[in-house]
């Protein structure tokens, strides 16, 4: 007999706990994909893998395993978070601190500071009380250190109350929390063991609606129907639960996944061929310089930019290997926008190869030589000349018709019927007029001429016959017939 109930005592401690459905671990919900958010809503919840120390997962029984990402590519994103702690009578002082072990441990997981995420607690039982707001502390020491000193406010479970203070008072601009213009999402985490004992899903609607996303953590005798009203959509992504508060501090790890902004690019699980650009949670390919995003979205192709007449050049497109570059016309030069050109005066800037002179030109330029120097044939160098005779014989001269040498330099001169012009070059046609006054002034002189000569004849004359002049000889010693000789022949003249 003694035996007999030896077994069944035994039995009844192994049976009466399954029967009972005791299991001192936790599940949560089935776990959706955020894309499936309704765009009106803004979400951070995300597909979310059951830890190694979470062996059951509700409705399987099976077990799963998974790597978190690592320190190195997870960090939280920038949050306005306010969490809504239940203290009400039947938490327990041993479960409260519990909770508040799980408060250390968010903070812990989360990358804390004025411009990163700023954290708030509201306490609540009948009555609400604002532990710290979000702009009280912005160190995680300092953070735990407050969240040691909140103590629990027994008798009822007032959640509407707790989440509508925190809407008026947690997550104004007054208390720390962010313009909606930097869009910083405003997070709410509810934990509650019980009920509500007020209209919590109107006020959980209303606290949605201005852009609070709301998660509901349910402990031991929670409500999950209550959870699930208050809680964002996709609903089974912002409810959890757990069956004790001895293991509610490992939903931190959960969270932490679900705030983690995963740099895929830092993983190396991208399949980007050339580069991997990391987004606000999300990432996407690029390409180098000179290749083209392929309708895959991951690999690339090389493009010929010049060809297809993409590119940007001013004058001249030039494809390389991978890339292509920009050049420009003869005589002119690229700009340092790689792209435009300017017209290049090579004179000034020493880059001709004219050995002596350099004549810059419109858009372009000449050679020419110093004085007694001549161009070679290169149309660069210069040789000297030898003598003026080489100038006119060569004809590297300037004069319009004749060259005349001069020693060791030449002159110019015109042909019959022209004049030399005022530049000693080119030469001008005599015009008739001027032909005509030089043709009388020669008639006249000739006309004079042959007066006097016949006037001197006469004089001869009369001396040959003798004639004794009565005149006396001047005081000068000249006959007098002579002075009126001169006289006579400068009156003809």
């Amino acid at each position: 007999m003694f035996r007999l109930v030896k077994t069944l005592s035994y039995c009844l401690c192994v049976l009466l706990p399954v029967a009972y459905g005791t299991r001192y671990t936790f599940a949560n919900f089935p776990i959706r994909r955020a894309d499936s958010v309704p765009h009106q809503v803004k979400t951070l919840g995300r597909a979310s893998t059951p830890l190694a120390d979470e062996p059951y997962s509700r409705g399987t029984g099976s077990y799963s395993s998974a790597v978190s990402p690592t320190d190195e590519v997870c960090r939280s994103r920038p949050l306005d978070l306010v969490f809504i702690i239940d203290s009400s009578r039947s938490v327990r002082l041993e479960e409260f601190e519990k909770v508040k072990t799980f408060l250390d441990k968010m903070i812990d997981s989360l990358d804390v500071g004025e411009a990163a995420t700023r954290v708030a607690v509201v306490n609540y039982a009948s009555t609400v009380k604002v532990e710290f707001n979000l702009r009280t502390y912005f160190d995680k020491a300092s953070m735990k250190q407050a969240v040691s000193r909140i103590s629990p406010l027994t008798a009822g479970t007032m959640t509407g109350l707790a989440i509508q203070t925190a809407v008026d008072e947690a997550f104004t601009e007054e208390s720390g929390a962010r313009p909606s213009s930097l869009n910083i999402p405003k997070v709410a985490i509810i934990v509650t063991d019980g009920r509500p004992q007020d209209q919590a899903q109107e006020v959980a609607s209303r606290a949605r609606a201005s852009g609070i996303e709301i998660y509901a953590v349910g402990v031991d005798r929670a409500d999950i129907q209550s959870l699930r009203l208050m809680a964002s959509e996709p609903v089974d992504d912002h409810v959890s639960y757990v069956e004790t508060y001895g293991v509610i501090e490992k939903l931190a790890s959960k969270f932490r996944e679900t705030f983690c902004a995963v740099d895929a690019c830092a993983l190396g699980t991208h399949n980007c061929e050339h580069i991997c650009v990391s987004s606000d949670s999300s990432w996407h390919c690029d390409c180098h310089e000179g290749y083209t995003l392929n309708p895959d979205m991951r690999t690339c192709s090389s493009k010929n930019t010049c060809a297809s007449g993409t590119h940007d050049c001013e004058h001249i497109c030039v494809s390389t290997d991978d890339s292509w570059r920009c050049d420009c016309y003869e005589g002119y030069t690229l700009n340092p926008d790689k792209k435009t050109c300017s017209i290049r005066d090579i004179c000034t800037d020493g880059s001709h190869d004219c050995e002596q002179i350099c004549v810059a030109g419109d858009g372009s330029w000449s050679c020419d030589c110093y004085e007694g120097y001549t161009l070679n044939p290169d149309k660069k160098t210069c040789s000297i000349r030898s003598s003026s005779e080489d100038v006119c014989a060569s004809g590297t001269h300037d004069c319009q018709q004749i060259c005349v040498p001069s020693g060791s330099s030449h002159y110019c001169a015109c042909y019959e019927g022209y004049t030399l012009n005022a530049d000693k070059k080119t030469c001008s046609r005599i015009s008739r007029s001027s032909l005509s006054s030089e043709v009388t002034e020669e008639a006249c002189k000739c006309e004079a001429f042959i007066k006097f000569q016949t006037l001197a004849t006469s004089y001869f004359e009369t001396i040959s016959t003798k004639h004794i002049l009565s005149l006396s000889t001047p005081r000068f010693g000249f006959p007098l017939w002579v002075s009126c000789f001169f006289r006579s022949f400068w009156n003809l003249i």
